[in-house]
């Protein structure tokens, strides 16, 4: 299997670590909380080879970096609106998983004159969109983690990454009422986004797709062959 290689682009205040891969149309790769570019290490060689696909570290994970207090979904993606600006990208789809889904959204309000299809795997627009049950495990994350860092233990980041969770996006419904690209929402059976929210933020969105994939929870979806093949189907 080929090797991927990270590359780096410096923007105004953080340097963005990426991958890229393909010879096709562009397409951008965006991971969850707490994970990195590596995650789509099998789209970019195997599923969606035939894209020029771009596989970015957020703000605040992998190897991008930048000094930060805090994390927000509309800054990770102005950085992504900045990266491709940078990189005469023009014109891209985005699939975009958990928090990249989130992302993903944010890249369909702000520009869909670039973004032309976008798919979100598992997104939530409010953290109160999270089911109980995992806001719950976040929720002890953090408090031990403050607890750790009380004793000097260097856990910044990860905590950053973890209270990003408990966020809201800031994405308003009128702002989804609004988007004007092609969105297709894809979650999972048993998925720690309600299945409730989901199904909102689809409905909000003007023609916006949405699919159910079965037999799969929030962390095994994006390699489900149902969850490949709804998304190549789609942005072929």
């Amino acid at each position: 299997m080929n090797k991927l290689r990270t590359e780096h682009v410096k923007l105004d205040d953080i340097h963005i670590a990426y991958t890229q891969y393909g010879d096709g149309s562009n397409l951008l790769l965006l991971h969850g909380n707490s994970g990195s570019k590596k995650f789509y290490k099998q789209y970019q060689l195997e599923h969606f080879s035939n894209f020029h696909s771009y596989a970015l570290d957020s703000r605040g994970h992998g190897q991008s970096r930048s000094k930060d207090n805090a994390l927000s979904y509309e800054q990770q993606s102005m950085d992504v609106l900045n990266f491709c600006k940078v990189n005469g990208i023009t014109q891209s789809s985005v699939i975009g998983y958990s928090d990249g889904g989130n992302l993903a959204l944010w890249l369909a309000v702000k520009a869909p004159e670039i973004f032309t299809r976008v798919v979100a795997i598992s997104p939530n627009t409010l953290a109160s969109g999270t089911s109980e049950r995992t806001i719950w495990a976040i929720q002890k994350a953090i408090n031990s983690m403050k607890k750790l860092r009380k004793f000097g233990f260097p856990n910044k980041k990860p905590l950053m990454r973890f209270e990003l969770m408990l966020t809201d996006t800031g994405i308003t419904n009128a702002d989804l009422q609004n988007i004007k690209t092609s969105v297709l929402i894809v979650y999972a059976e048993n998925d720690m986004v309600t299945e409730e929210h989901i199904l909102e933020i689809s409905s909000q969105i003007p023609g916006g797709e949405v699919k159910k994939i079965n037999g799969c929870n929030h962390f095994t979806i994006p390699f489900q062959n149902e969850t490949i093949k709804t998304m190549q189907d789609y942005l072929l």
